[in-house]
């Protein structure tokens, strides 16, 4: 059973008021092959082609600071230029934006970036200077960034993961921490280097550092529990494996019934029934493997410790053990089935990895990490990315916030 429901999707519309008109006309008569004329129209039926127009050429602003004489006491005063222009002849934050833009979301190097300049804009760039206007603009977009992780501290329902990259030739850790409105990308110092100081309940994959954070409600991934008895079932045909499978797809779909009719929470029959359930098949689990023989212990190999067990012991053992937190999206219908959220926020650095391989500085793996989050928490504020790439970032922070507050004050009301 799917843990999301699809997405709907969109379909071209004809627009009001197209940007150009072809008219076409018939020519003769289809009876009698007689002339027709434009005038001879009475009406007409219509057809749209959405296309491309041509990218604009270069667009040059010309600042001009202008010094005038003071009647008062003849002193000169030169006007002062705007903030954001300091240089004889510089490129705007809109082609900044750009640039930062393609890097970051497609995964575009630097050599093929100046070539899409070149080839679209007439513009000729060299990749050294792209690379400085990316990394200005990921500094100038890190009081957003650090904006966004403090929102989440307070978020109710937060989802964490990690991943692993390549940094001047050591693996570093990449961490995301987002929700559904919000995502906050980091480097960290290892991968042990989780967030601290969170509150609320934080979705995550039974990684231990994440079950040691204290002051959380912990709500583990079912999709990851779904996949691990689906091996199960598949390699070693364990009965209780089917029975676990089934009860969580169940239980799945008793909170969609539930979210569907506007229920704060499923009924008390059926979470009793749900959890005896549950109950059941790691009793059935564990009993069926205490029943097997011990697993060979390798001989010589100098470990000392408890004989090994079998995977499917194991997990059993490990569901047992962390059943409120397997079971939270059950008893409590604003939390999530699965860490969806934050798997799909990290997607995009594992294409960058594949595709451009790794980074050759930490400070450039710093740079992308505050891309990523502007671009992630654009899209999931449905705001126009590029826009949000070229805007102040104090404008930026303050739109951010009214956004926030606003959802909060939904939420409560």
């Amino acid at each position: 059973m799917c843990a999301t429901k699809p997405h709907k999707g969109t379909t071209l519309k004809q627009v009001a008021t197209p940007d150009a008109l072809v008219h076409h006309y018939p020519h003769q008569c289809t009876r009698c092959s007689a002339t027709l004329s434009p005038e001879a129209a009475t009406g007409f039926a219509v057809r749209q082609v959405f296309g491309l127009a041509p990218p604009p050429p270069l667009f040059i602003t010309e600042h001009r600071a202008h010094t005038c004489l003071c009647r008062a006491c003849g002193t000169l005063v030169r006007a002062d230029f705007p903030e954001t222009v300091k240089a004889p002849a510089q490129y705007s934050d809109e082609i900044a934006a750009l640039a930062a833009y393609l890097q970051t979301q497609h995964c575009i190097p630097e050599d093929r970036l100046a070539r899409i300049f070149s080839d679209l804009y007439k513009i000729r760039i060299a990749p050294a200077t792209l690379a400085s206007l990316i990394a200005k603009k990921a500094d100038s977009l890190r009081i957003f960034a650090d904006r966004v992780r403090e929102l989440l501290s307070g978020v109710a329902v937060k989802h964490l993961d990690e991943t692993g990259f390549r940094i001047a030739g050591k693996t570093r850790w990449l961490h995301m921490l987002c929700s559904t409105s919000l995502s906050h990308l980091r480097l960290g110092t290892g991968r042990g280097d989780i967030p601290s100081g969170l509150a609320g309940t934080i979705i995550h994959d039974c990684w231990p550092p994440y079950l040691a954070l204290e002051a959380v409600e912990h709500g583990l991934c079912n999709a990851h529990l779904l996949r691990e008895l689906q091996a199960i079932i598949d390699h070693d045909k364990e009965p209780w494996a089917a029975d676990m499978k089934d009860l969580l797809s169940d239980a799945l779909t008793l909170t969609q019934i539930a979210h569907d009719q506007g229920k704060p929470a499923v009924s008390p029959e059926q979470a009793h029934q749900i959890h005896q359930r549950f109950d059941a098949c790691c009793d059935q689990a564990i009993k069926f493997h205490e029943g097997l023989p011990p697993l060979a212990r390798p001989t010589k190999t100098g470990k000392r410790g408890r004989p090994k067990r079998r995977t499917g012991h194991n997990l059993a053992r490990r569901m047992q053990t962390h059943k409120a937190a397997i079971l939270l999206f059950f008893d409590d219908l604003n939390v999530p089935f699965t860490n969806n959220e934050a798997e799909r926020d990290l997607r995009m650095t594992k294409v960058r990895q594949k595709v451009s391989g790794s980074f050759r500085t930490e400070t450039g793996a710093e740079n992308y990490c505050i891309l990523r989050t502007v671009v992630e928490t654009a899209r999931k504020q449905s705001w126009d990315v590029l826009r949000a790439l070229s805007t102040s970032p104090v404008q930026l922070v303050h739109e951010l916030n009214t956004l926030h507050q606003i959802q909060l004050d939904s939420v409560a009301g």
